[in-house]
C-alpha cells in the first residue's frame, strides 16, 4: 500500500490506494478493495469522534447514504477513533446505513495524502504548519449551530457542550497525536479512480471545519457514470 501520493492529497484522476481497517458498524474488516470492480464509493476520512465538526460532517454524509445508493454508490466513513470507543459511540448515536471503520493510526489519511497539520509559534507553511496566531484569528461561522461567529476553541467548547460529548482517555490520546489531522471526502469510481474530492487542504484552508454542500456531493455523483 502506498503511503501517500506525491506529498499531496489525491485528486481526480489519481488511483486510490487499498487500505484495510477494522469495521465499526459491523464485524470484521473493511477495505477500499472491497469496492473496487464492484461499485463506486464515497470515502469520508475524518478526525476522531472527539471533533465536533467531524461528528456533524459524518452525520451529513450518512444522510446522503440512501440518495447515493439509488445511484449505485456506496459510502465508507473512516474515523481516527479506536475501535471500542467508536463502537460505543455509535451504539448510543446510531446512524442508519452507516458503514464506518476505525483508523486511530491515520493510515488511510496518510495514504490519501491528507497531512497532519503542525501547530507552531509563528511559522506558517500550509498545509503542513500553521501558527497559533493564525489559529486564534479564525472565526467559525455556523448560523444553525452557533449563536454567533466564534473563535475556534470557543466554538469547539460550545458544540461539545451542546452535544453532551464526554471525553475518554482514547479521545484525549487521539487529540494529543492528531488534533491537526486534515480531512476530506473522495468519490471513487468502480475502478478506484478519484472522480471528485473535497478536502481541508484546498484553498489555503478556507474549507477548514466545514464540509461539502449535499448538492455538491450529489452533483458529483450524478456526473459520474455508474
Amino acid at each position: 500500500m502506498q503511503e501517500n501520493h506525491a506529498g499531496r492529497p489525491l485528486k481526480p484522476g489519481d488511483r486510490a490506494p487499498n487500505v484495510v481497517l477494522d469495521a465499526i458498524t459491523r464485524q470484521g474488516k473493511v477495505a477500499i478493495d472491497d469496492f473496487r470492480g464492484q461499485k463506486p464509493v464515497l470515502v469520508g476520512l475524518f478526525r476522531g469522534l472527539h471533533c465536533p465538526f467531524c461528528r456533524r460532517q459524518i452525520a451529513a454524509m450518512a444522510e446522503l447514504t440512501d440518495a447515493l445508493q439509488e445511484k449505485g454508490i456506496d459510502s465508507l466513513t473512516v474515523v481516527n477513533t479506536p475501535i471500542d470507543r467508536a463502537r460505543l459511540y455509535f451504539r448510543y448515536h446510531p446512524l442508519p446505513n452507516l458503514l464506518a471503520a476505525s483508523d486511530p493510526e491515520r493510515v488511510s489519511h496518510k495514504a490519501f495524502g491528507l497531512p497532519n497539520l503542525q501547530f507552531t509559534e509563528d511559522e506558517n507553511d500550509w498545509p503542513h504548519k500553521i501558527s497559533m496566531s493564525a489559529v486564534t484569528s479564525m472565526r467559525i461561522d455556523m448560523p444553525d449551530e452557533l449563536p454567533a461567529p466564534m473563535d475556534l476553541m470557543a466554538a469547539v467548547d460550545y458544540l461539545d457542550k451542546a452535544d453532551g460529548y464526554e471525553f475518554t482517555e482514547d479521545d484525549k490520546q487521539m487529540i494529543a497525536t492528531g488534533h491537526g489531522q486534515l480531512v476530506g471526502e473522495f468519490l471513487l469510481d468502480r475502478d478506484g479512480i478519484v472522480r471528485w474530492c473535497f478536502t481541508e487542504v484546498e484553498e489555503d484552508g478556507r474549507h477548514m471545519f466545514g464540509g461539502p454542500a449535499p448538492r455538491e456531493v450529489m452533483s458529483a455523483a450524478s456526473n459520474m457514470a455508474v
